[in-house]
């Protein structure tokens, strides 16, 4: 079962340590379009850079940065991203991945509604999909 944290701050702005989630790629750009599709977030670099970043919208928010490497992903991901769509359904945004280039690499769906599919993005990096913020309860379906 996974669970929320929640923190009390007493009134003061809490800022978030972790400035950057970091990714190995061959393709920096290509991989910071594939997450851009995924998070919203807009890709902030030139193509040819070597490292790409995805700036996000709110300040206390990492980006997601892309760094150039020759080196082949050659085992499972030691961290991931579990992804919950703010708004419509846990299998809407699975087959919208799919169209933008992941493949599905464990399916851990249940019949009554819960689970969650693990993912892989185009270079094969794994994370999961897991049930909106609609299908829990969080927002409303407007949102």
């Amino acid at each position: 079962m996974r669970r929320r944290c929640s923190r009390e701050y007493s009134g003061r702005v809490q800022l978030n340590p972790i400035r950057h989630i970091t990714f190995d790629a061959h393709d920096p750009l290509g991989q910071a379009r594939f997450w851009s599709a995924v998070t919203g977030f807009p890709v902030e670099d030139e193509p040819e850079d070597d490292e790409v970043l995805l700036e996000p919208p709110a300040a206390n928010v990492p980006g997601i940065l892309f760094i150039r490497v020759p080196d082949e992903k050659v085992v499972k991901n030691r961290i991931h991203l579990d992804i919950q769509p703010p708004t419509g359904t846990r299998d809407g945004e699975v087959e919208r991945l799919l169209g933008l280039g992941a493949t599905i690499h464990d399916d851990h769906r249940r019949p009554d509604g819960l689970g969650w599919v693990t993912m892989r993005d185009p270079e094969g990096n794994e994370f999961c999909v897991e049930r909106s913020a609609v299908e829990r309860g969080l927002v409303g379906e407007t949102a």
